[in-house]
């Protein structure tokens, strides 16, 4: 078991932040609020431009010991939401540099996951392609980041992948099961044919929850 926690919390805008107050209030040191947007969990609901939202992404690195509270106080402040109102998960954080200290685990990792978040970084406009792809395999939704690469076009390629400004971060939670289905759906996409056009990487997550309850 690691000494710290990453909690991710994925929910509609201008959310974020009365969800990271509660979240302080439980012991959390406080959070990061990434704007995002979210695709739509279907084809026909894609096709038709329904089910694409702004999106909060809420990170905090918390102690491993604090996580529970922490977790239980985000559920409770979205416990009057509709159903399916957001996400919430956790991943291990194997080591933490905090004011120039390094933390690393302290125990073993329980590698048995029921979910996994995979990540896929392809260049601005290829996101919704990629998500095509994913739903084929079995997929629902997925999230979109907006960003960009740290170095000119011109530069050296970085484990083979042309470094350009403009970037989509595209991440999507599916069953264990489905992942390797997921990973060669979108591996086989036109626009991932050219060497460098993208990369994809995925990790096992824990404490998976579906925010809010109360009944639209």
């Amino acid at each position: 078991m690691s000494a710290y926690n990453m909690l991710v919390s994925i929910v509609p805008h201008d959310k974020g932040e009365n969800l990271t107050a509660e979240a302080v209030k439980a012991g959390s040191g406080g959070g990061t609020v990434i704007m995002a947007r979210g695709l739509a969990s279907s084809n026909l609901m894609a096709v038709l431009g329904l089910g694409e939202t702004t999106k909060d992404i809420v990170i905090m690195i918390v102690e491993s010991g604090k996580k529970k509270s922490i977790i239980d106080a985000i559920k409770k402040s979205c416990s009057n939401e509709k159903t399916n109102f957001g996400q919430l998960f956790s991943i291990d954080v194997a080591s933490l540099m905090k004011t120039g200290v390094v933390t690393g685990e302290d125990g073993n990792m329980n590698t048995e996951k029921s979910r996994d978040i995979i990540s896929v970084i392809v260049n601005k406009g290829y996101a919704d392609d990629a998500m095509a792809a994913a739903r084929k395999a079995g997929a629902g939704g997925g999230t979109v980041i907006s960003a960009r690469g740290t170095a000119r076009e011109d530069d050296e390629k970085f484990f083979g992948v042309h470094i350009v400004p403009e970037k989509e971060m595209l991440m999507i939670i599916v069953e264990h099961d489905k992942k390797d289905a997921v990973l060669e759906s979108i591996k086989g996409l036109k626009c991932l044919s050219e060497p460098g056009s993208g990369i994809a990487f995925c990790s096992g997550i824990d404490d998976f929850n579906l925010l809010g309850k109360k009944k639209s």
